[in-house]
């Protein structure tokens, strides 16, 4: 069971009583859990912990507490209220206590369907942690030589999002490759260095191979890895992150057109992930006209941009409503026009960006990402 509830309740009040509204409260969030009560023994062991205050007068006891609960556990307390009995003034001391001590913590309370919808957040962007933890992505060849704002800081990524980085020469994979084709030769990077992902300085197949990857790249993430373009590791990393969420890699793309006053982007690239997309055709590269392109059309609906900087320090989230996708002969083979929610974001590519390359999500995944990245 990926949810626990702990309880905190004060000797004061009837415990038939208190148990009985418990029992109402938490059968009306309809959600899943492992109820452990006053039982802290395994806390930490499970996706998500709430501690359920049902009482005031619970501070003294959660203080005592909380040297073996952050033995357990590091991640911020996260305390479930009803509102009776003064669980709320009590949950508001805890917190500020928490506070103090530079520790992060949240208050769920509120109405039944914000705190199930809050709980659900949590429970996926806590499953989405656990499934960066420990994987592994290779940046084949340093990024392009175009991209000098896409450094990454690789302890911070380690140490943020459990995510290992490891750098892999370019003219390993062109010597794999000339025993098969690039898709081939990127498999046999991918079980060498058991990666579940990559960006790879794509560019230099054009003057090396005299064809391009973008096809080899669609496959392969539409097959469950993260693959991205031209090196760039914050792109990958945002990527990867998307696809904790979401089970695609997303668009990696950049804007080619932006209306800052009515909110309107058109972003293209010239791969995209097969499994992203309705159908798609072949085309030429775009820049350099020889090679394979990928021009794919996705179903319109709700779309989220994103981008994490290199260091994590930054971060950008819209969510918009992807309107048409285009085939305009002179731009990279993807198109996609999208309208933002809020128009006025439209000004951080043009003030404030994090580099060029941004990632589409399928899907209003903005309150995820956020609760993902902020955490």
């Amino acid at each position: 069971m990926s949810l626990a509830i702990y309880t905190l309740t004060s000797e004061l009040h009837d415990e038939r009583s208190v148990q009985s509204y418990t029992q109402e409260y938490l059968g009306s969030l309809r959600v899943e859990y492992e109820f452990r009560g006053s039982d802290y023994a395994d806390f930490g062991s499970h996706q998500l912990h709430l501690i359920y205050v049902r009482t005031g007068g619970t501070e003294g006891i959660f203080k005592r507490l909380l040297p073996m609960l952050r033995e357990k556990s590091k991640r911020p307390f996260y305390f479930l209220t009803s509102g009776r009995s003064n669980s709320l003034a009590a949950s508001m001391e805890i917190l500020s206590f928490l506070q103090q001590n530079g520790i992060e913590g949240e208050i769920l309370h509120g109405s039944i369907e914000y705190v199930r919808t809050r709980i659900q957040t949590l429970l996926k962007t806590e499953e989405a942690r656990q499934f960066l933890q420990g994987k592994r992505l290779g940046v084949i060849g340093k990024p392009s030589d175009w991209l000098i704002s896409s450094d990454a800081d690789y302890d911070a990524i380690r140490r943020r999002l459990g995510i290992e980085l490891t750098d892999i020469p370019m003219q390993e994979l062109m010597i794999a490759i000339n025993s098969c084709d690039i898709y081939t030769g990127l498999h046999t990077i991918i079980s060498k260095y058991r990666l579940n992902g990559f960006t790879l300085r794509c560019f230099d197949l054009l003057s090396a191979m005299k064809t391009t990857g973008c096809f080899a790249l669609a496959r392969l993430n539409s097959e469950g890895f993260v693959a991205g373009c031209e090196g760039d590791v914050p792109a990958m990393i945002s990527m990867m992150m998307v696809r904790a969420l979401t089970g695609v890699s997303g668009f990696q793309a950049n804007p080619a057109r932006i209306n800052p006053e009515t909110g309107e982007l058109l972003f293209a690239h010239c791969t995209i992930p097969l499994d992203m997309v309705e159908r798609y055709e072949l085309d030429t590269h775009f820049e350099s006209g020889i090679g394979v392109g990928v021009r794919g059309f996705m179903k319109g609906g709700p779309v989220t941009l994103f981008k994490v900087s290199g260091d994590l320090s930054r971060h950008f989230i819209a969510e918009g409503m992807l309107t048409a996708s285009g085939s305009e002969p002179d731009l990279c083979r993807t198109q996609q026009h999208i309208l933002l929610s809020e128009k006025t974001q439209a000004a951080y590519f043009l003030t404030n960006p994090i580099g060029n390359h941004h990632i589409v999500a399928p899907g209003h995944i903005g309150t995820l990402l956020k609760n993902l990245i902020e955490d």
